[in-house]
């Protein structure tokens, strides 16, 4: 059995659930994202934030306030929470399509999900996305569909793509140029590696 994923429901925009919260798996809410938590029937174990998105707290449901002058966003300090409290897999609803700034934070986000060993998926209308960090990921043989990997960070070294078809072989990747931009899957598992640094990648839901 696998361990306890933790599911976080931010403010944006919200195109539906594609992983469904489990038996011990973890909901939080992160300011306005309880409403995207009532429009598919969950009740979330925690609402945070500043509060800023929502006109009255539920007063059936745990909560817990921070400051609107603080460094972390509502969904980042929900993701400080969930690795607190143990997870090392979290999907992120209603962090894509908003406001742009808040989109790049919880790109970033993923980021540091990888740097602390843990696994982030941000599920956009049409993509989803993942960061690696020294790591590699497997991603389902499809017949058709666009990836797209970019470094992020300082230049990663030993990227190898597999089984797409633009091929990479222990190639640096550099985040001013998005080389691994818009590769197409052929039918058969891809396979993507980086020996050291940080990519972020998507592909089509």
């Amino acid at each position: 059995m696998s361990d306890p994923a933790c599911f976080i429901f931010g403010a944006g925009p919200f195109y539906g659930l594609v992983e469904t919260p489990k038996p011990g798996d973890r909901v939080l809410a992160a300011d306005g994202g309880y409403r995207h938590c009532l429009a598919v029937g969950l009740q979330p174990d925690l609402l945070l934030g500043d509060f800023d998105s929502l006109d009255a707290l539920p007063p059936e449901l745990e909560s817990k306030k921070f400051p609107v002058e603080k460094d972390d966003t509502d969904t980042m300090l929900a993701i400080k929470l969930g690795l607190d409290l143990g997870h090392r897999v979290f999907h992120l609803y209603g962090g894509t399509g908003g406001r742009m700034d808040h989109t790049l934070a919880n790109l970033q986000a993923l980021a540091y999900l990888a740097q602390e060993g843990a696994r982030g998926y941000l599920y956009d209308e049409g993509y989803v996305f993942t960061a690696i960090k020294d790591d590699r990921l497997s991603l389902s043989p499809r017949k058709e569909g666009i990836f797209s990997v970019f470094c992020l960070g300082s230049e990663a070294h030993g990227v190898s793509i597999r089984g797409a078809q633009y091929p990479l072989d222990c190639a640096p990747l550099s985040p001013f140029f998005p080389l691994g931009v818009s590769n197409h899957f052929q039918g058969q598992p891809v396979e993507i590696e980086v020996e050291d640094g940080c990519l972020l990648i998507g592909w089509e839901r």
